[in-house]
């Protein structure tokens, strides 16, 4: 019997209500139950909202993740994770504080369009506070469309919003 070939998968996590380390905490947990091992995980930043105002800064990690899940199945996953974590969507595409936020940022070599997915994440390059976690964990990864490194997109990067280490491990 054939096993079912994985992936490595780089998320995003980012939470700016609550206890911010604990729903990071528990969102990398439900992640290793349900969708594969991490093998890699950040430093903790934070970081001011960006796209729309907020009392509260956001605390964000990117992850690599290892799993057999599809694409689809792994973002409707990561919207139940999100769901049962208590994440309310307002709609209307607006930008808007949150318990818990999961992204697929890249997979692999892959570029992948579907309704609610897109990969590379559209606005990666364009957000210093996904990049400098990113570039502790993979800073050789390879945008498949531009063919910059994450280090080459963080040192081209635009946004100048405050990202800080908040914590060295999780």
């Amino acid at each position: 019997m054939k096993l079912p070939s994985t992936s490595d998968v780089i998320a995003g996590l980012g939470s700016n209500l609550g206890d911010k380390f604990a729903a990071l905490g528990r969102a990398m947990e439900l992640i290793r139950e349900e969708a594969g091992e991490i093998t890699a995980a950040s430093s903790v930043w934070e970081t001011e909202p960006w796209g729309f105002d907020a009392d509260e800064q956001f605390l964000n990690i990117v992850v690599v993740i290892r799993t057999a899940l599809q694409p689809g199945r792994l973002m409707q996953l990561f919207r139940s994770i999100e769901g049962r974590m208590g994440r309310k969507r307002s709609g209307g595409g607006r930008y808007e504080s949150r318990i818990i936020d999961l992204d697929i940022l890249l997979w692999e070599s892959r570029v992948i369009t579907m309704p609610g997915l897109e990969v590379p994440h559209p606005k990666l390059a364009s957000r210093r506070f996904v990049l400098e976690p990113f570039a502790e964990v993979a800073p050789d990864a390879v945008h498949p469309v531009t063919g910059l490194t994450v280090a080459e997109m963080l040192q081209l990067c635009d946004d100048r919003s405050d990202v800080r280490l908040a914590a060295r491990q999780f």
